[in-house]
C-alpha cells in the first residue's frame, strides 16, 4: 500500500521501478511462477508464451519510439525480419555461436535503424510515416533479392542456441532463454526511462519546442529512438528465427507491422509493461477466436457466417476490430485498465 501523502524527497525515490514493497514481491512471485511453467504447461501453452516473449520485446522497442518519443513507424516488421536473417547469416557464414548471434543481430539492426531513422531528425507526422513505410518496402525488396543473405523466396534454415553444450532445442528449454531476454530487455527499458536520456525522449514527445529550448538535441534523440527500437526488434527477430528454425521472406510484411502497432495501442502507449500486455493480447486473440469458432461449429451462427471456412479472415477482422474498439473506449490501453484495477483494490471498500 502507498501511504497517504508524498514522502519522496529525491529524484531517485521518484523514479524507482517499484513504488511499493508489495509490487516488488508480486514481480518476484510472478517470475517464480513463470520459471515453473515448463513443469506445469504443455508444449502448446509454452509455444504461446514464447511467442508473447519475443513479440513483446519487439513491441517494447516500438513503444519506446512511438509511445515515449512520439515518433511513428510503419516498418517495424522489416527490422524484426532483419534481426532474424542477420542472426541466421552470422551463424551460418561466420560460424559465430547462436548465443552471440542474438545480441549481434540486435546491434546490426540498430545500426541499420539509425540510417533509416536519420530522416526522423527533419520529418514528422504524415511525412515520417511515409518514410518508415518506404523503409518497410525497401527492406522487403532487399529480402527477396539478396539470396546470399536471406535465401530468397526459399528462406533460410537456422539452428537452436547452444550454451556450454546444452541445446535450447525444445519448448521447455527455449522458454527459459526467451524469459531471460525478456527480463533483460524490459529491465533495460525501465531503467532507460529513469535516466536523463529517457526523460529527454519523453520531453521530445510532450512538446518538442520546449524540449529544444531546454537544450535537448531533437535530431539526436529522434534518431536515437529509431536505433533503440531497431535494437529491440532485432533481438526479438533473432529469437523468433532460432525458435522456428526457419525464416521466410513473406513473414515480415506490412500487415505484421500493423500488428506491432496494434500491440502498442492495445497495451498502452508510453508503458513498458503495457507492451508485454499488448503482445499477449494479440497472440491470444486469434487463438480465442478459433476456439470460439470451434465451439460454434454446426450452430445456426456457423451456418450463416461459415466460421470454419473463413477462420483466417475472421482472425484479421477481430484484430482490426480490437484496435478500433481500444482506440474508442480505452485509448490508454490495458496498462491504464490494470492501474485502475490496482487502485480499486487499494481503496476498497471506499470510492476515493
Amino acid at each position: 500500500m502507498t501511504p497517504a501523502g508524498d514522502y519522496r524527497t529525491s529524484y531517485r525515490a521518484d523514479t524507482t521501478i517499484f513504488p511499493t514493497r508489495n509490487s516488488r514481491i508480486a514481480l518476484f512471485i510472478g517470475l517464480a511462477l513463470l520459471c515453473c511453467a515448463p513443469l506445469l504447461l504443455g508444449r502448446y501453452e509454452l509455444s504461446l508464451l514464447i511467442n508473447i516473449g519475443f513479440l513483446g520485446i519487439a513491441a517494447l522497442g516500438l513503444n519506446i519510439l512511438v509511445g515515449f518519443t512520439g515518433q511513428i513507424s510503419i516498418g517495424h516488421a522489416a527490422f524484426f525480419g532483419l534481426g532474424a536473417f542477420t542472426s541466421a547469416w552470422l551463424h551460418e557464414h561466420l560460424g559465430i555461436p547462436v548465443m552471440l548471434c542474438i545480441p549481434l543481430a540486435g546491434i546490426v539492426t540498430a545500426l541499420i535503424g539509425l540510417v533509416f531513422g536519420a530522416p526522423a531528425a527533419r520529418l514528422k507526422g504524415l511525412y515520417l510515416a511515409i518514410a518508415t513505410l518506404a523503409a518497410q518496402f525497401i527492406l522487403e525488396d532487399f529480402f527477396a533479392r539478396a539470396r546470399w543473405f536471406t535465401g530468397g523466396v526459399a528462406g533460410r534454415m537456422t539452428e537452436s542456441p547452444v550454451l556450454f553444450g546444452f541445446a535450447f532445442d525444445r519448448d521447455e528449454t527455449f522458454f527459459y532463454l526467451t524469459l531471460a531476454w525478456v527480463v533483460i530487455m524490459f529491465v533495460a527499458a525501465a531503467n532507460l526511462m529513469r535516466s536523463r536520456d529517457g526523460r529527454a525522449l519523453v520531453a521530445v514527445r510532450d512538446h518538442y519546442l520546449s524540449a529544444e529550448m531546454m537544450g535537448i538535441n531533437l535530431a539526436y534523440y529522434r534518431t536515437l529512438s529509431f536505433g533503440i527500437a531497431s535494437l529491440y526488434a532485432g533481438i526479438g527477430g533473432a529469437l523468433y528465427a532460432h525458435y522456428l528454425l526457419f525464416v521466410s521472406v513473406e513473414a515480415f510484411n506490412i500487415l505484421f507491422s500493423i500488428q506491432f502497432l496494434g500491440m502498442v495501442i492495445i497495451g498502452g502507449l508510453g508503458s513498458v509493461m503495457g507492451s508485454l500486455m499488448g503482445a499477449a493480447f494479440m497472440v491470444m486473440l486469434p487463438e480465442v477466436t478459433q476456439w470460439g469458432a470451434e465451439a460454434l461449429a454446426g450452430s445456426a451462427i456457423d451456418q450463416a457466417l461459415r466460421l470454419g471456412a473463413s477462420i483466417s479472415f475472421l482472425r484479421e477482422m477481430v484484430v482490426g476490430a480490437a484496435i478500433i474498439l481500444f482506440l474508442i473506449f480505452e485509448p490508454d490501453g490495458l496498462a491504464r485498465r490494470w492501474r485502475l484495477i490496482k487502485a480499486y483494490w487499494k481503496l476498497y471498500p471506499y470510492s476515493h
